[in-house]
Order: C-alpha cells, then structure tokens, then sequence
C-alpha cells in the first residue's frame, strides 16, 4: 500500500481529538483547505517537521485553512508531544492499534502532509520531511488567507531540504 497521491479523492473521516473535540474532515473543508499531517511521537522526523508546522499555523491561523495533526499515539503520549514541540494546532488521535485514518490514507512512513482541497481532493501528498513541499504548502496558505507569505525559516537557521520518514 502506498500514500494516496495528489488528484484522488481524500478519505473522509471524524476523529476526536486531545481536548475531546471533534474534527470530521467534510466538516472541514466546508470551511475551506484542510492540511493534514500524519506523525508518530517518536518519529525523529516528525519531531524535526512539527515546530515548522506550528510555525504555518501560528502565521495563518483563523486565514481559511485548517491545520490538523493526525496521531498515531495514545493521548498521553500526544500530550506529552505537544508540551515537548510546543505544537498548538488541533492534534487528533487516530486508534493506536488499528490506524483506521492512517489506513485509509495508505501511509507507509511518517511525518505525512497532504493538502485536501476544498472539493475533497487531495492536490499536495509528501512523505517525510520535503522542504519545497513546505514552501509550497506555505505558499498555498498565504493565497488561501489573501496574504503575503510569512517567512517561516529564521535568518542564519539551517533547514534540510529533505529528511526521510
């Protein structure tokens, strides 16, 4: 099985998240773009992606796209995630011995980004850490909010262009 790939169809689905809230992904996108980003706590790369992705929300948050992590763990361990990375964006928990939504989305590595439209389709899908898809998944946001984009790397910061998941 491999990830879903850009022009399919995204898989809907309703999770609850750490704050017991619910989250269904045809919910979402009635409001606008959703980004999801599939991890595990103790996915190196994940902890290296995260606070990037914490940076997108803190730049766009309430500007027309959602951005949701989707765990792999039970919630104290996401818990204990979000404390360590500082990540404030909603964090749903997907069945840890199941994978029910992980399933569906085919994912065979994490972290797992994809950029469903508003229409259900999925138009950007990356594996692991892509620094040009991070750009772009920026770039999608800044025009999504009617926005300039936010610069989300620091001046002298050093960010790989790829990491693997």
């Amino acid at each position: 099985m491999t990830a879903l790939r850009v022009g399919g169809t995204a898989p809907h689905f309703k999770l609850v998240g750490l704050h017991n809230e619910a989250f269904s992904l045809s919910d979402g996108i009635v409001r606008g773009p959703v980004v999801l980003a599939f991890f595990k706590v103790s996915c190196p790369t994940c902890q290296y992606a995260f606070p990037f992705y914490e940076r997108l929300f803190q730049a766009y948050k309430g500007r027309g796209v959602a951005l949701v992590g989707i765990s792999q763990n039970n919630p104290e361990d996401t818990a204990a995630f979000a404390k360590e990375f500082g990540i404030t964006f909603p964090l749903l928990l997907d069945d840890p011995i199941t994978y029910p939504v992980s399933n569906a989305y085919g994912l065979t590595n994490v972290p797992t980004l994809y950029w469903i439209a508003r229409d259900g389709e999925i138009e950007l899908s990356s594996v692991g850490w892509s620094k040009p898809d991070f750009e772009e998944v920026n770039r999608r946001m800044a025009e999504a909010g009617s926005v300039v984009r936010a610069p989300i790397f620091h001046a002298g910061e050093e960010v790989r262009d790829f990491r693997g998941g």
